[in-house]
């Protein structure tokens, strides 16, 4: 190897396949005379799935039999291990204090925040203070790693802040010296600050005792300036080398100098922003801090001149240029701004698009040892790729792995801690009996039926809290369970307090739960209620782990937390831990998010999720320090990730054969293409491939064949399926909606309420009625006692406080006014006779049932039908029509004497509204009111509804006629089987004009 002054930095443009050619370079220089040199040999590398790939590269290139030399990464916590053994005699580690456990970090950074807030009378949540903690440690690392004391963040104070941020800053000064004193007190240092005495120690030791074996820094773009120092010692070494990815040499020099610096200008200073969004302004950065020239670099394939640039490498650097220098474009030839073997496709939903990518990988994987990387920061894509890829049986290996809140065992514990502070929600409640997890073990068929049957019960309005709330609806009303089921479901309630108590114990006082107390609580309770189950696998191993550190450093946690907390704080606990499986996937596919995909390589390279926010992702702000501040102290901006984010996209562009994809919408709405594709359609026009079969494949793999709408259902059941009961609110039923009738008495089809529902009109009509028959029949319509009575028809319905206070003061207006006429009433002559009575009679064969809300005798000894409504009564139009006979046929039951010890003809029909009336509440309607125009009179309404009761009856239950959807629709208003008839097939377009 030719010897040469100056310090051996060198690049590997993004087509030279970076891993590759730096395996290759490094058995050209090191291992071909002495392949012993090669295992005494040092490479720093930027993290360990740079390490792996490197590793596979040598395998691949060596051919044989190979030591490899010794790989460290300067991400990795053990750093100092690894390159203490591999240089002579470091006693780095000996010197080093133990790095804080990042458990241990989070806990008291929380801890120390709340109490600095709570002292700065700054309003803080317990759930809210992880995740400050986080945002804190965020920036103390990029302090640390800049190199920055407290006295340059005392130094970096600007009078003219807002107030928000003066007091941000407060704290932060606040909360950092307490910080240090505590590593102080318990001798532990940060990671970062460890790191950085890493570097310094290896920089100096390297610097005074220079190595004999080489040494090799490739793939590492941080510009700290400890690493940079590192950097620029291995450069100098004898046989040191730097080894850069993908750093622009032909560059104009007036563009590469309009990247700008970092440095704050002074106040008399004029200079231009830093262009920070560009992929070569943090190498930039690095080499200025390394003292290297671009002029220094070398091509790393090649021992002398710079090679020339691939035609695509040409064109991705003239694409992401300067804005201020795109007007070059216009000049360049075809070849300087071709993206050959570049391809764009556009799926129209993240969904389409992850099954576009999925066929992309099948495809590919046709061809025999063909390699897939499938880059995107978008860890829900990732997730959908993934899950589209196992259809043929494709496993990826996913380097980023998964989030422990959004495995089963993490959705498991989070599951319970939402039932125990929600104090038994129906749907926090149903959600944990019903995970997989939950009885995993034993008897987990009987253990879901029994909670299958809880949750018919638990549909409607919200219960009183607490588990007396649920056992209350137990004991109370099973909604037509059988006797057997109740007694099961309440011992299995029992047994679920009994699995559940020491967690939900934990939330039952004012105060708080006891952090120490809780953890345990929550670990025995997940153990017991999932037979262990939860400890298996992967994920549970990592539950394990968590719980562990959590009890470690239970002495951190916060003194109570309070139920509305906790979810959010064990969620944000978990957030940092991944499950990543033992074992890879797929030997040839791969999925890496951005930081794993640096230096990777593939025969096909798809780089997913190219829309704004997504790549480049959209950068979180810091809540700490104003951005004015960062920017004198030379943080990096929220620039700075834009720049690393198109650096990544400029590196996987080097590949083979490389496929973009974005979709068309996100979410809700459209979305905006990622500015680094912008700026490629904008350069290459119509020379940047765009795959128009690729969607189209993926919207073919599950296109169904073009359906016809389906016809207005028409069901005609045989003349024996016909014949059945009819009850007198059926009937407006059978004339207006056919099928719905059918649907429910034919077919015994119910629809079930929602969990957690608001109270429906049938909620509170079942109610109202219940409070007037207890009333009527136990108190003898003593006004006195209606109030209380409602009170206690309230406390038997087990439901929510909340709901009843809401609830409660709208009814009583309303009750009044009921006790208020019947007084009214009496007074006159005119006395109740029947409540809450049922009544039948027989009509053309057919049994005619109906329930009597109330019916009074008239001092003419006639009769008055009453209904209790809590709504707006039927109009008499809707009677005059056929509809709305509820009213008039219980006046027939009445007149055939269906209704015991009672005789008479009804004179009198009414509705008693328990709804508001202009000022007041209560108010009656009658069909032979005042008004001369539209009312009937009394004498007419029974034989009128008779007629069309018996109309109905020949048509529908004694006749052929078939059970057609929504006849008259305005006199159908119910939606409960309109899914079921499939109306929005075919509603609009009706052959026959009806409805």
């Amino acid at each position: 190897m030719a010897e040469r002054s100056g310090p051996r930095v060198y690049t590997i443009a993004a087509h030279g396949g970076f891993a590759d050619a730096l395996a290759q370079g490094v058995l050209d220089r090191f291992g071909k005379t002495d392949r012993m040199a090669l295992a005494r040999g040092l490479l720093l590398l930027p993290n360990n799935r740079a390490k792996q790939t490197l590793q596979e590269s040598f395998v691949r290139l060596s051919g044989g039999g190979l030591l490899l030399p010794r790989m460290a990464a300067i991400g990795d916590a053990d750093i100092a291990e690894n390159i203490g053994i591999a240089i002579d005699s470091l006693a780095l580690t000996q010197t080093l204090p133990p790095v804080v456990d990042p458990m241990e970090r989070r806990l008291k950074l929380a801890q120390i925040i709340g109490q600095a807030r709570q002292i700065a009378g700054v309003a803080v949540s317990e759930q809210e203070a992880p995740q400050l903690a986080d945002d804190f440690a965020r920036t103390l690392d990029q302090l640390t790693v800049e190199g920055k004391q407290i006295s340059d963040l005392l130094g970096a104070k600007d009078e003219n802040l807002s107030e928000h941020w003066k007091v941000a800053y407060g704290l932060f000064l606040n909360v950092i010296g307490q910080w240090k004193e505590y590593l102080l007190y318990t001798g532990q240092a940060d990671v970062a600050d460890n790191r950085n005495r890493i570097f310094e120690c290896l920089t100096s030791h390297w610097q005074n005792s220079p190595p004999s074996r080489f040494i090799v820094a490739a793939g590492i773009t941080t510009a700290a300036p400890a690493v940079a120092q590192l950097l620029r010692t291995v450069a100098d070494l004898p046989a040191g080398m730097v080894v850069l990815p993908n750093l622009d040499v032909s560059v104009d020099s007036k563009e590469w100098d309009a990247l700008g610096k970092l440095s704050v200008p002074s106040d008399t200073e004029f200079r231009p922003r830093a262009e920070e969004t560009h992929p070569q302004f943090h190498l930039k950065l690095l080499l200025e801090r390394m003292g290297v020239a671009r002029g220094e670099i070398r091509d790393w394939r090649r021992i002398g001149p710079s090679a020339a640039a691939a035609k695509r490498s040409r064109a991705i650097n003239n694409a992401f240029a300067i804005p201020r220098f795109t007007a070059k474009w216009n000049e360049l030839p075809p070849n300087d701004r071709s993206l050959s073997g570049v391809q764009l496709a556009i799926a129209a939903t993240p969904g389409d698009e992850a099954q576009m990518v999925a066929m992309l990988v099948r495809e590919a994987l046709e061809q025999p040892e063909q390699r897939i990387s499938i880059i995107t920061p978008d860890r829900e894509l990732a997730a959908r790729i993934a899950a589209h890829l196992l259809r043929w049986g494709i496993e990826a290996d996913d380097s980023a792995g998964q989030k422990l809140a959004e495995t089963p065992a993490g959705v498991f514990l989070l599951s319970m801690i939402a039932m125990a502070a929600s104090d038994f929600a129906p749907v926090e409640t149903l959600t944990l009996l019903k995970h997989p997890l939950a009885h995993a073990e034993e008897e987990r068929i009987a253990w879901l039926d029994q909670a299958r049957k809880l949750d018919l019960l638990l549909r409607g309005p919200r219960p009183q809290p607490g588990a007396t709330g649920i056992a209350d609806m137990i004991a109370g009303d099973m909604k037509g369970f059988a006797r057997e089921d109740r007694k099961s479901a309440a011992q299995y309630w029992q047994a679920v307090q009994k699995d559940l108590s020491e967690l939900t114990d934990q939330f039952s006082k004012d105060s708080g739960a006891d952090w120490g107390r809780l953890i345990n609580a929550l670990r025995n309770t997940a153990d017991r209620v999932s037979q262990s189950a939860i400890w298996k696998g992967n994920a549970g191993r990592s539950v394990s782990e968590w719980f562990t550190k959590l009890s470690e450093q239970s002495a951190l946690g916060p003194a109570k937390l309070s139920a509305q907390d906790a979810l959010g704080y064990f969620e944000t606990l978990m957030q940092d831990v991944e499950v990543r499986p033992t074992f890879g996937g797929h030997p040839r596919v791969k999925i890496y998010g951005l930081l794993e995909a640096r230096l990777q390589q593939s025969d096909l390279t798809i780089c997913c999720g190219l829309n704004e926010g997504i790549w480049p992702q959209q950068a979180k702000p810091d809540p700490w320090l104003a951005p004015v501040i960062r920017k004198h102290l030379g943080l990096p901006t929220l620039d700075r990730q834009i720049g690393l984010s198109a650096h990544d996209l400029v590196m996987a562009l080097g590949g083979k054969r490389i496929v973009l994809t974005r979709s068309a919408r996100q979410g809700s709405g459209p979305a905006i293409a990622s500015r680094f594709v912008l700026r490629m359609q904008a350069m290459c026009g119509s020379q940047l491939q765009q795959n128009e079969v690729l969607p189209q494949w993926a919207e073919m793999l599950d296109r169904r064949r073009p359906g016809q709408p389906c016809a207005r259902p028409a069901p005609n059941p045989a003349a024996e399926r016909r014949r059945v009961a009819l009850s007198v609110t059926d009937v407006d039923g059978l004339k207006a909606d056919p099928f719905t009738f059918y649907a429910k008495k034919i077919l015994g089809l119910r629809k079930l309420d929602i969990l957690d529902a608001d109270p429906t009109a049938a909620w509170r009509g079942t109610l109202v009625h219940d409070v007037l028959e207890h009333w009527a029949k136990d108190d003898d319509y003593a006004s006195e006692k209606l109030l209380e009575r409602l009170d206690v028809e309230l406390a038997k319905r087990s439901s929510h406080p909340l709901m009843r206070y809401l609830w409660r003061p709208r009814l009583a207006k309303g009750f009044v006014w009921v006790g208020e006429q019947i007084e009214k009433n009496r007074a006159e002559g005119r006395v109740p006779r029947l409540t809450e009575e049922k009544g039948t009679i027989t009509v053309d064969g057919i049994p005619l049932t109906g329930k009597i809300d109330r019916l009074d005798l008239m001092p003419d000894g006639s009769l008055a039908i009453v209904d209790y409504k809590t709504g707006r009564p039927p109009s008499v139009k809707a009677l005059i029509e056929g509809y709305s006979l509820q009213l008039g046929l219980l006046g027939a039951i009445a007149q055939q004497v269906g209704f015991k010890d009672v005789r008479g003809t009804a004179s009198q029909f009414e509705y008693w509204s328990l709804a508001k009336d202009k000022a007041s509440f209560g108010f009656f309607s009658s069909p032979h009111g005042p008004n001369k125009r539209t009312r009937m009179e009394a004498e007419e309404i029974v034989d009128h509804c008779l007629g069309h009761l018996r109309q109905a009856i020949a048509c529908w239950i004694n006749g052929s006629e078939p059970f057609k959807a929504k006849l008259r629709p305005e006199y159908a208003p119910y939606t409960d089987f309109d899914q079921l008839m499939r109306l929005d097939e075919w509603y609009g377009r009706m052959e026959d004009g009806n409805g």
